[in-house]
């Protein structure tokens, strides 16, 4: 871990991915949806969940590097004495390729070769983007907003927000994007279904049917959760992986690897979740 000293250069422009994460100012927020079929003990820490999850993964692991450009900000303290970085920046690498990919052991195994992760905490707008470096596209940058850490209300989730934004930068450091042609809702809601899958969703997710399917982050999350319900474990890693060979076309990607188009897969959500008591409006 590298702390480097503040500089005064231009940031580099954001690429396309910042989270709508919990924001101070939502109030009181509704219960979040469990996971169907969860094992985790509930006791667990956002930090003890991800280093069990991912012990072991055998998946090589990039450099991570962490830079502040303000230790004078109050977010910069409140970061640091929130999480031990080390731990939790590199079990969340290890959950986000444990969920993404198969292990290197087997035959198929196309996880990106990511060699470093540099986190970068300044102050800025927003709440986080990811980007790849000038160096090459191997190398990636994480950008995290000081100002939404110090915003971050109560102080008691501190730790599971920090956990969990770091946790969805991280994907897109990782997945796949039909070669720059995948739909921004689908991008942000793979790296949301992966917060989900480690039990770093905020207290205001909940299950939502109105607007459509690609409609991203948390919403698109738990469609996809049903997919992977429906169709079986490694149903997001077949989308994930499938986003790798072709640029998107809607049509033939969902039929392909489903049997059937994303609206009807959307429909029957829908009416799912009407069933069991949710508002449909698809």
């Amino acid at each position: 871990m590298t702390v480097r000293p503040q500089v005064t250069q231009a940031p580099k422009p954001s690429a396309v991915f910042t989270p709508p994460a919990s924001s101070p100012d939502d109030g009181p927020a509704p219960s979040a949806v469990p996971i169907p079929d969860r094992t985790a003990e509930s006791a667990d820490t956002p930090a003890d969940s991800a280093s069990k999850l991912g012990k072991g993964d055998p998946f090589p692991q990039p450099r991570l590097r962490l830079e502040i450009r303000d230790l004078d900000h109050p977010g910069s303290s409140k970061f640091l004495s929130s999480i031990n970085i080390s731990t939790v920046f590199s079990a969340a690498v290890q959950n986000v390729q444990r969920l993404l990919y198969r292990s290197p052991s087997e035959r198929h195994t196309t996880c990106p070769p990511t060699r470093s992760v540099t986190l970068i905490l300044r102050d800025m707008g927003g709440v986080a983007y990811t980007t790849g470096t000038e160096l090459d596209p191997d190398h990636k940058e994480i950008h995290f907003s000081l100002s939404y850490i110090n915003g971050i209300n109560p102080p008691s989730r501190l730790t599971a927000e920090i956990t969990g934004v770091l946790t969805h930068e991280l994907v897109h450091c990782y997945q796949w994007d039909a070669r720059g042609s995948c739909p921004g809702g689908l991008i942000e809601g793979i790296a949301d279904w992966v917060r989900l899958n480690c039990d770093l969703s905020p207290p205001h997710w909940k299950r939502e049917v109105d607007g459509d399917w690609d409609r991203g982050y948390q919403h698109t999350a738990y469609f996809l959760q049903y997919l992977e319900t429906r169709f079986g474990e490694g149903t997001v890693r077949r989308v994930n992986d499938k986003l790798r060979l072709h640029k998107y076309d809607a049509k033939p990607f969902w039929t392909e690897l489903l049997g059937r188009p994303v609206e009807q897969l959307y429909g029957d959500y829908c009416s799912t979740e009407e069933a069991e008591g949710g508002k449909s409006s698809c």
